[in-house]
């Protein structure tokens, strides 16, 4: 449920309430029954780093993903540095 934040005309108190999205606004002051205002209150939703996703996750690779390429790196120099008749050989 989303917190609601009011400030009375009266008093000059500010509080909050949990109100459902289609719940109707109130209308008067829980210290007082002055009448209220809702009040514009930040968000608590951050958006933090460099950027999205292009530059965040896009180039990035998973751990295992590098240590996969170089093992067949390993393995394609390897068997291009033996001669052609040791590589047959052992197949």
């Amino acid at each position: 449920m989303p917190i609601y934040e009011y400030k009375c005309k009266k008093c000059g108190k500010e509080f909050e309430m949990f109100q459902g999205v289609a719940d109707p606004a109130a209308k008067s002051c829980k210290f007082c029954r002055g009448p209220v205002h809702k009040m514009m209150s930040l968000s608590s939703f951050h958006l933090k780093g460099s950027g999205w996703y292009a530059t965040d996750y896009g180039g990035k690779k998973a751990p295992g993903g590098e240590k996969k390429k170089e093992e067949t790196k390993s393995a394609e120099t390897t068997a291009k540095s033996e001669p052609p008749s040791k590589a047959k050989a052992e197949e």
